[in-house]
């Protein structure tokens, strides 16, 4: 059978169509779009819920948030719900009506006030990138979160998040000094505390202000009594409207941003926030405390708040065993050892900070004194401790910790953890009490689950292991909700501690009773009488007979459960996906997906990706696709009927090509595949996808130049002069980006590999290394080949080559092999799998003599590792190519220590500096300390530069149609780091790395190796 197009509904409804047709020719100055994609990158958050959107808006300011509104009063029908980072993990932001995207250029940071201690920001800022442009300053904004790195202040205050430290710090609406928000209407509210009488006076007006105000005096002073009977003494008091601060009954003052903050955009959209700031602690320790049960570690945690700590934060072993699994480990590793001959089941964080030293150093004594006896004696299940007041090293810590959430995603099977009922708040005391009969109450289910959260306020996340395509399991989900809320009425807390209501807001009545319930819904009729500002949230108007979101509302498995059990194994890795969003990390250092970066489009990113692949193969099995076609390359569609499919433009609204144009714009850098908790591997799925597009349609010439370099080169390579020639002519270089679509084509090298080392190398010959002794093998090393740096960088083989032999052994430069990571990377999956098969049989051949194999350019290496596995399968067999920085952490240190007795002749007293390829660092996480282990040996001082990718990876940056893009991302992170050193003090490990700053810089840097040589020879 031949690939069916793919076209779902998209057409808008007529409201809306009208609406989005009278926003496009106004004023308003953000983007729209309303593509399916588009759609689908916000129809989901970090929940197990999934709505599809009518479309998406993207304001730039107060005045486009504005202008959405009042021209919603001429369209009465259409809904709102804002959006920030997309990091709710109960569907906050999720809607069938417009979704407001404030992230993409709502995200600045207006103004610092050092003296005042308060900086205004728009609603988009990331929460981490706030503290960056604070910390000069010695200020933070202290409410913290688990997804800090891509939550926006926005989703913040209308969730009124907190976290870590908010037994201290509070909650974000303890900073919220005011608001500047926009209702449904268009109305613009500025809104900060003022006296009541202030209030009663402005309440005279008739204006919308006037209209909230009036409601607020009748329900926040009013019912100031019922109120307060009604709510626990909590540290997380979320109630939804937080009617009893929006009143301070000391200083007779209202505040309506308390009333805003919590509200989950159900009364206004947030536009700006003036917020208060936090002075930096000077001083900081943290005290790993280790337990032999978790529940030791919870009835433990009231004496260590009893202890004057800033923080208690707790993880079980279920979280501790998957962090051990996930790249994070390896940077915190010696912080959190083993204890000899215990089993370590829990863990609390205990974390203290002071501006007086000798204060943070008497209190930390004071508790290793009595850690210390009840190490010994077993005393509250105490088994060890350890202490740093390194921040770096705290930070590394918590930043485990706060990837607990998405590590729990990583759980084998299909039953994974997921959050549904696990932001409950119930006092301290009761905690360890409330937890056990938590646990009984899975137990009783016969469920897996993960614990981790702020046991000094009372919060505790469980996460139940569920597998929601399963129907019967899902109606256990709600079940267990049901139970829930009655567990923790029992115990006297709340059922939303910190992640808000969202399609918990059915729970509502129940904890507010009717009376009060009554009064929310009268303040979100003052609000938004028409309830369109996401609606079903918290509460309806009084009068609407519109209902509540629920929890047995539709959810991504939903969906999921239509897709054939052969579609999700073929696409397993997208499958995977839970929502996380740890990619939408706004650093501009991570290597985590650089086009999501530059872009700032969600469907430019692993989450997005991976939720277009899931609708795409959803679809094609609506479409009647055979289970057993959906592999590489078995449908049959002829070459003419290709080009035909091409042609139509009947195909246009193939739903295919908006996948693929979200598939072309990644990079392959996988980074994802290592950052990412739960291993959603873009590049793996991405493969799957072009192989299968391109059965239907014809492809690019570029992808046929791309996946044929590694044969192309070597015929090349034999008439260098000629074809440089060719490749240095202007007219040359423009006829190739013109006939194929690909620019600054590199020139190969010359002279060419083989000219350079003929008379430095042995020629391989299998019969006589085999002859070799032990201790001759031992002295020999393999150079495995690969297309880029052989063709095009000789210069670093060359090099590696003088390398070896100035550190005592005997170079074998190994005859090139294709290793078939350019035909993986375009897709052709069965011209990979022979080369594949080809390289490997060789391999396999010369591992046999048990001599070295080194790659020079470790991504290709990686190939091997990952790549050839997943094509293979037991028929790679077990041969082993190191990197090159592998095999010279093996060189034996009594070679290193020759080299600086003869004193090292290229050292540099200035630091040299190492930017890593991306898929090196976060392939090989130790990869970096290992290089500057190595040159530590000759006392060469190396800095390891934090950056993302460089924006070439591979061919992607000579593709015509990336090239503006790749030099985007180039100036997110290197551009700044190679500027801060010398030229000839930069060093880069990947031969793309090199290319790109070439290519932007006008000079290569040296690879490692080069230094090394440099110092060694």
């Amino acid at each position: 059978m031949s690939l069916p197009r793919v076209a779902p509904k998209q057409s808008l409804s007529e409201h809306y169509q009208a609406y989005i047709n009278a926003l496009s020719s106004s004023a308003f100055k953000g983007d729209i779009e309303y593509s399916y994609a588009s759609r689908l990158a916000v129809a989901t958050d970090n929940s197990v819920y999934q709505k599809l959107p009518q479309a998406v808006v993207f304001p730039t300011g107060v005045e486009d948030l504005s202008l959405l509104g009042k021209l919603v009063n001429s369209h009465p029908l259409v809904k709102f719900s804002a959006r920030g980072g997309g990091t709710g993990t109960n569907g906050q932001s999720l809607t069938d009506g417009i979704v407001v995207d404030v992230s993409r250029y709502m995200n600045k940071v207006l103004e610092i006030n050092v003296d005042e201690q308060w900086v205004r920001v728009q609603a988009g800022v990331v929460k981490d990138a706030l503290n960056d442009a604070l910390r000069p300053h010695g200020f933070f904004f202290s409410p913290d979160l688990s997804t800090s790195n891509r939550a926006t202040v926005g989703g913040m205050i209308s969730t009124d998040a907190s976290g870590q430290g908010s037994l201290v710090y509070g909650k974000t609406s303890d900073h919220v000094l005011g608001l500047t928000s926009v209702l449904a209407n268009g109305d613009v509210l500025e809104t900060s505390p003022m006296s009541v009488t202030a209030a009663k006076e402005m309440a005279k007006g008739s204006d919308s202000y006037a209209t909230i105000l009036r409601q607020v005096i009748a329900t926040c002073v009013d019912k100031r009594k019922a109120i307060i009977a009604k709510f626990p003494r909590l540290n997380r008091f979320l109630t939804g409207y937080d009617l009893e601060h929006a009143y301070n009954d000391k200083n007779e003052t209202i505040d309506v941003s308390r009333l805003i903050t919590g509200a989950e955009g159900s009364l206004a959209m947030v536009a700006e926030a003036k917020l208060s700031l936090t002075p930096i602690a000077t001083y900081k320790a943290l005290v790993n405390i280790k337990y032999d049960t978790f529940e030791s570690a919870l009835r433990h945690a009231p004496a260590m708040v009893a202890a004057n700590a800033t923080s208690v934060e707790t993880v079980d072993s279920k979280v501790l065993n998957l962090a051990k699994t996930d790249i994070i480990w390896h940077s915190i590793a010696d912080l959190i050892t083993d204890v000899p001959n215990k089993e370590l089941l829990g863990l609390n964080m205990v974390e203290y900070n002071s501006n007086d030293e000798e204060q943070i150093k008497q209190r930390i004594a004071t508790l290793e004194a009595s850690l210390s006896k009840a190490a010994e004696t077993g005393e509250g299940g105490v088994i060890g401790y350890q202490v740093t007041f390194d921040k770096a090293d705290i930070g590394r810590i918590y930043a485990m910790r706060k990837k607990a959430v998405g590590l729990l995603g990583k759980t084998k099977g299909v039953q994974k953890p997921i959050a549904f009922a696990e932001d409950t708040a119930v006092p301290p005391e009761n905690l360890a009490d409330f937890i056990l009969e938590f646990r009984s109450l899975l137990d009783s289910h016969g469920l897996q689950y993960g614990m981790f959260g702020h046991v000094d306020a009372g919060v505790l996340h469980v996460r139940p292991a569920l597998d929601l395509c399963d129907i019967e399991q899902e109606k256990l989900m709600h079940k267990i909700s049901d139970e829930v809320v009655a567990l923790v009425a029992k115990y006297g807390g709340l059922m939303w501690g910190e992640h808000g209501k969202g399609f918990r807001s059915e729970y509502g009545p129940e904890f507010f009773g009717d009376m009060l319930f009554t009064e929310l819904r009268k303040i979100k009729s003052a609000f938004d009488p028409l309830n369109q500002m996401n609606p079903g949230k918290i509460c309806t108007p009084v009068g609407s007979n519109d209902e509540l979101v629920k929890v047995s509302d539709p959810k991504r498995a939903t969906l999921d459960r239509t897709i054939p059990i052969a579609f999700k194994q073929a696409f397993a890795p997208a499958m995977e996906c839970n929502g996380n969003g740890l990619c939408f990390n706004y650093d501009t250092r991570s290597p985590m997906c650089p086009s999501s970066k530059v872009t700032k489009d969600r469907r430019h990113s692993p989450k997005g990706r991976a939720g277009l692949i899931r609708e795409w193969i959803r679809l094609l099995s609506k479409e009647g696709v055979d289970t057993k076609s959906l592999t590489a390359e078995q449908f049959d569609t002829s070459w003419w009927q290709r080009w035909r499919n091409s042609r139509a433009t009947h195909n246009q609204d193939d739903f295919s090509h908006e996948v693929l144009e979200a598939m072309n714009g990644c990079l392959a850098c996988k980074s994802c595949s290592s950052q990412c908790p739960v291993k959603v591997d873009v590049p793996e799925f991405r493969s799957k996808f072009l192989s299968i597009y391109y059965q239907r349609y014809m492809r690019p010439l570029k992808d046929h130049l791309v996946a044929n370099i590694e044969r192309m080169a070597p015929i090349m390579a034999k008439a260098p002069s000629l074809v440089n020639g060719f490749l240095k002519q202007g007219w040359m270089q423009g006829a190739i980006e013109k006939a194929v679509g690909y620019v600054d084509t590199p020139i190969l090298s010359q002279p060419t590999l083989a000219n350079r080392v003929k008379e430095k190398v042995a020629h391989y010959h299998f019969d006589r290394l085999n002859q070799l002794s032990d201790d001759e093998k031992s002295k020999t090393v393999l150079i495995v080949q690969d297309p880029f740096t052989s063709f095009y960088d000789a210069g670093v083989v060359e090099d590696y080559v003088s390398l070896t032999k100035a550190l005592g052994f005997t170079p074998v430069l190994l005859p090139f092999k294709p290793n078939g990571k350019p035909e993986h990377v375009k897709g052709f999956l069965r011209r990979f799998a022979n080369t594949a098969k080809n390289t490997a049989g060789f391999l396999n051949e010369v591992a046999s003599l048990n001599i070295p194999m080194v790659g020079v350019d470790a991504s290709l290496v990686h190939c091997y590792r990952d790549e050839y596995v997943k094509a293979l399968g037991e028929a790679r067999g077990d041969f082993h190519v190191l990197t090159v920085h592998e095999w010279l952490a093996m060189v034996p240190d009594s070679l290193w220590q020759q080299k600086v007795q003869r004193k090292t002749k290229g050292s540099k007293t200035q630091p040299l500096a190492l930017l890593s390829h991306c898929t090196e660092k976060t392939a090989m996480p130790a990869s970096e300390k290992q290089w500057q282990s190595i040159f530590n040996k000759l006392n060469q001082p190396v800095d390891i530069v934090a950056v993302g990718c460089c924006g070439m990876a591979g061919t992607y940056g000579h593709e015509a149609e990336q090239k503006e893009r790749s030099l985007a991302i180039y100036g997110l992170s290197w551009e700044q780091a190679v500027k801060r050193y010398p030229s000839n003090n930069v060093m880069a490990t990947g031969y793309s790395c090199r290319s790109q700053v070439a290519r932007i810089e006008k000079f290569k840097p040296l690879h490692p190796l080069q230094c090394l040589l440099q110092l060694v020879a």
